[in-house]
């Protein structure tokens, strides 16, 4: 095992010293132009690991599922990957629950709208509309039911699935109607007979599934508060019941689970005249129940009260909001609003754990099957932790910008990713677990752009506070903080192809700062502009050091930053410019600007060479207190991010609205509109205002619900209000695109939004691609020329078809010792094909050794060529990355065992 982490490390030694690697950080974005062939589909979601809701462990207690959003991720916590459904509602889900088995999953969004989904397939199986919002969903242990709140009501209905052998979805089977107000959470007793459900009116009701002889509907009182949770023990029908003010009662019943009789119909009496036994006749004057005798019928003893809430000693208004209960090993986890949580055992109430996590309210708390793990979302910061208490160490701990995400970055090699927030802090994320591994906190204010150097060691950030940062990717320190003369609100940010100078240009100072990193001083100060400098961007040419800046003064100006000083070429615009980024070959620039266009000059001569008017496919909603229409509103819409491919054909557009663009440069033709959310819990999403809220009065959306007392004061925002008060009592934020990168491998983008960072990657399966086929090239044939030890031929033969599983089965059906003649006599073509399939291999394989085998061979016998093709070839670029970033993946891996 020793060797291979050694293998790994001179691979990559190798491709750096073969010349492979020297300056791929210099060649700018792979070709993704050709891959647009095959779907880009949604991949996963960063940026984001809990939003509000439920969070459930999984059966087996290894993984733990989070609703983000209106989407579900699931963080494997055993192998540190996390996954997203590809499972989207219209509203965000905040009530989940996963049936026994861990097949299917019920998750209710906050608008009631059910989704039954298959956690087999990974698709939504059905939908079930409740019309109200759900508190609570329960499946029982059996699995053969499931349990849920509404209003004041309690529905059970019958889970589909082999164990209770219903296909049919949502059948409902009972419907209590006990509770006096909105009923809160519910627990099923061992046996799957018995319900308990907690309301807000301060009771815990009892319900039977089935009609029995010796019980009725049962109530509790004694509580002073809301219930938030009630628990039955293992095994018994004694319950445990948990109040919003920290009240804690036991309660023991008098009968087992098995003295529960079926309640069986009356015989009638025999008429006069017939002959009945005497065993026959029975009184049926009492109905159900009558049967049972004083000492058999079911009540409950309360054996203690406690108050949680004491435990807080000097705080006031501190309330419990959330509980969990593990009936295995009786400890009952606690949440408070206050950020503490307590670990009791019981049933004598002995306090085990305690442990503030955070100043914020604790929204929901979930044990897994062992209860060594406790698992805890806080709603306000966006956090999601798992702590294991006999150790007293997080086995996960993640949090997500709490704010906007306002910037994105992609490393080199494609592995990480960088964002930067409103919320001050830049956190970096590994693009293949989903995890952030790194957040750096020094920033004062909202950081406003993001960038790695061209050499993935260190990142820099800019900020509104006035500073730029730059941070070791080593040693994760801030080791370089860039100040200018004044205060400045910096609002953009390039770095060179070198990465040994960085600009800044501000927002409310019209000038642009550049520093030198290595000495860490001012070097330079552009002025000209005569409006906000909200976009900079460094040539990446490696022979070149122009600086192109975009500004509101309606200019884009070319600088000649490092070589001759201020010295510039100013260029019209025919709106305010938003946005600018470089041709991969640095001899074009793309400028967004206010009025909707995407306008390209020739940097060489300065001319104009083509205009995309893209208002239109940019879209736009209809925000709730809009007095205007979605189409009058669309002419105040504009893109804010550009970005392109490596070979400058297509761009990809993304702006105030919820459509991403992807469009072909040299014909200004709309390729592919990407819809990044349907999130009807944001503004501005839908094109329409719902007519419900149309009244005689107008829309009900502008009519102000103001308390007696708060006189004048005003809740809807002022026009014009970009982000919105965020001190609203309802705060509803509006759908937006702030940045989008492509990925370095060519294999995926991202794009950072209100909803989170999308990632969307290529999906080459759902297309047949075949490449240079050939009559007679079959599946059969070629497995026929394998099994006949023409290692080459089949090789090239399963290449043209194209399809995965049929080359990584001819690959890994070549003997171990024919690798080098089977490389050697591949044609150059088939060479860079060959490669992308072992560098994509790598990712997941367990034959390692064999793989790394087969890279020594490619790149030994074909390296020269590879390098030699970089320029003519861009699709060389993303293969290598690829390769580099698996590599050094499972190096790490390896290097911990």
């Amino acid at each position: 095992m020793a060797m291979i982490p050694a293998m790994t490390t001179g691979m990559m030694d190798f491709m750096i010293s073969s010349g492979l690697m020297t300056d791929m950080a210099a060649i700018p974005v792979p070709d993704l132009a050709v891959p647009y062939a095959a779907p880009s589909a949604f991949s996963n979601l960063l940026g984001t690991v809990y939003r509000k809701g439920d969070i459930i462990f999984s059966s087996d207690g290894n993984s733990i599922v989070s609703p983000v959003g209106n989407r579900i991720t699931i963080y494997d916590l055993k192998n540190n990957k996390s996954s997203t459904l590809p499972v989207e509602s219209r509203f965000n889900f905040t009530t989940l629950d996963l049936s026994p088995n861990g097949c299917t999953l019920v998750a209710v969004n906050e608008e009631g709208e059910a989704h039954l989904i298959s956690m087999v397939s990974r698709t939504v199986v059905h939908k079930y509309r409740f019309k109200r919002p759900v508190r609570c969903l329960k499946f029982s242990p059996d699995g053969k039911h499931f349990a849920v709140c509404k209003e004041n009501n309690v529905f059970v209905f019958k889970a589909p699935g082999p164990l209770s052998g219903e296909f049919n979805p949502f059948i409902m089977e009972r419907v209590f109607h006990g509770a006096s107000d909105e009923t809160t959470c519910l627990d099923w007793s061992f046996d799957s007979r018995i319900l308990a459900v907690g309301s807000k009116d301060m009771s815990i009701v009892l319900y039977s599934l089935e009609k029995l002889a010796n019980f009725r509907t049962y109530s509790l009182s004694g509580h002073t508060d809301s219930i938030i949770g009630c628990f039955f023990e293992k095994g018994s029908l004694d319950l445990i019941t948990v109040s919003r003010n920290g009240q804690l009662c036991l309660w023991e019943c008098n009968i087992e689970s098995e003295a529960l009789r079926p309640w069986e119909p009356p015989v009638k009496r025999a008429r006069e005249g017939e002959e009945s036994d005497e065993d026959d006749e029975v009184d049926d004057s009492r109905g159900e129940g009558a049967a049972a005798g004083p000492d058999d019928r079911l009540y409950y003893n309360r054996l203690g009260r406690h108050y949680l809430s004491d435990l807080h000693k000097g705080q006031k208004d501190v309330h419990l909001t959330c509980a969990a209960y593990h009936k295995d090993t009786h400890l009952l986890v606690t949440g408070f609003t206050n950020g503490a949580f307590f670990l009791h055992e019981l049933p004598d109430v002995n306090l085990v754990h305690s442990l503030s996590v955070s100043n914020q309210h604790i929204s929901t708390v979930a044990l897994n099957n062992t209860g060594d793990w406790v698992a805890l979302g806080c709603q306000g910061l966006g956090q999601l932790l798992v702590w294991e208490w006999q150790s007293e160490t997080y086995v996960m701990k993640q949090q997500g910008h709490f704010n906007n995400m306002n910037a994105l970055a992609y490393s080199p090699d494609g592995q990480y990713v960088v964002t930067g927030g409103e919320d001050g802090k830049v956190k970096i994320w590994n693009t293949s677990s989903g995890f952030c591994f790194v957040t750096f906190d020094k920033h004062t204010s909202g950081v406003s752009a993001v960038q790695f150097s061209r050499n993935g060691k260190f990142v820099v950030s800019a900020s509104l506070d006035g500073t730029v940062r730059a941070y070791d990717m080593t040693r994760y320190r801030n080791f370089r903080t860039f100040t200018s003369l004044r205060p400045v609100q910096f609002a953009c940010l390039a770095l060179d192809t070198s990465g040994e100078f960085v600009a800044a240009g501000g927002q409310d100072v019209f000038e642009i700062y550049l520093w030198s990193i290595k000495i860490g001083r001012l070097v330079e100060v552009l002025s000209g502009h005569e409006g906000p400098v909200v976009s900079v961007a460094f040539n990446p040419s490696i022979t070149s050091t122009s600086l192109a800046s975009a500004s509101w003064d309606q200019t884009l100006r070319l600088w000649n930053a490092v070589e001759s000083g201020g010295t510039h070429e100013t260029l019209r615009l025919p709106a305010d410019g938003l946005c600018v980024t470089y041709k991969p070959d640095g001899e074009e620039v793309a400028v967004a600007t206010l009025d909707g266009q995407i306008t390209f000059f020739n940097c060489k001569t300065s001319t104009q060479s083509g205009s995309i008017e893209g208002r239109s496919d940019l879209g736009s909603g209809r925000s709730e207190t809009d007095l205007v229409t979605a189409k009058q509103s669309l002419q105040g819409k504009a893109f804010t991010s550009l970005c392109y491919t490596a070979d400058g054909k297509c761009i990809l557009a993304g702006g105030q609205s919820k459509n991403v663009c992807i469009y072909n440069v040299q014909e200004a033709l709309l390729i592919k509109k990407f819809e990044i959310t349907q999130n009807r819990s944001f503004d501005a999403v839908d094109d329409f205002i719902n007519r419900r809220k149309m009244t005689e009065f107008g829309n009900l959306a502008l009519v102000e619900e103001r308390e007696t007392g708060e006189g004048g004061k005003a809740v809807l925002r002022l026009p014009g209000v970009r982000r919105g008060d965020m001190a609203a009592r309802a705060f509803k934020p509006e759908v937006r695109v702030f940045c989008l990168q492509f990925s370095p491998t060519g294999q995926a983008w991202a794009a950072a939004t209100t909803e989170g960072l999308l990632v969307y990657a290529l999906d080459p399966g759902l297309v047949f691609d075949p490449f240079e086929l050939e009559l007679g090239v079959t599946p059969t044939s070629v497995r026929t020329t394998l099994q006949a030890q023409e290692n080459s031929k089949a090789l090239m033969m399963a290449i043209k078809l194209n399809e995965k599983e049929l080359i990584q089965e001819v690959i890994e059906g070549i003997p171990y010792k024919d690798v080098e003649l089977t490389v050697r006599s591949l044609p150059e073509p088939y060479v860079e094909r060959t490669l992308k399939h072992v560098s994509v291999a790598l990712e997941s394989t367990r034959h390692i050794e064999f793989y790394l085998q087969w890279v020594q061979c490619l790149l030994t016998n074909h390296g020269p060529r590879l390098r030699a093709a970089k320029a003519t070839r861009p699709g060389v670029v993303p293969v290598l990355n690829t390769l580099h970033k698996n590599l050094a993946r499972r190096h790490d891996e390896l290097s911990k065992m």
